[in-house]
């Protein structure tokens, strides 16, 4: 019984970490800000 309890919950953790990771890569990284040459500007 309880090898069945943990397949079935290990089987919800995987499709549950496959949406995560497939929608944190549909996520745009911000641009990076670039510094002017002189800092004191």
């Amino acid at each position: 019984m309880a090898d069945g309890y943990l397949e079935s919950h290990y089987a919800e953790y995987e499709k549950r970490k496959a949406d995560w990771l497939k929608k944190k890569k549909k996520l745009k990284p911000r641009p990076l800000v670039e510094k002017p040459e002189d800092e004191a500007l």
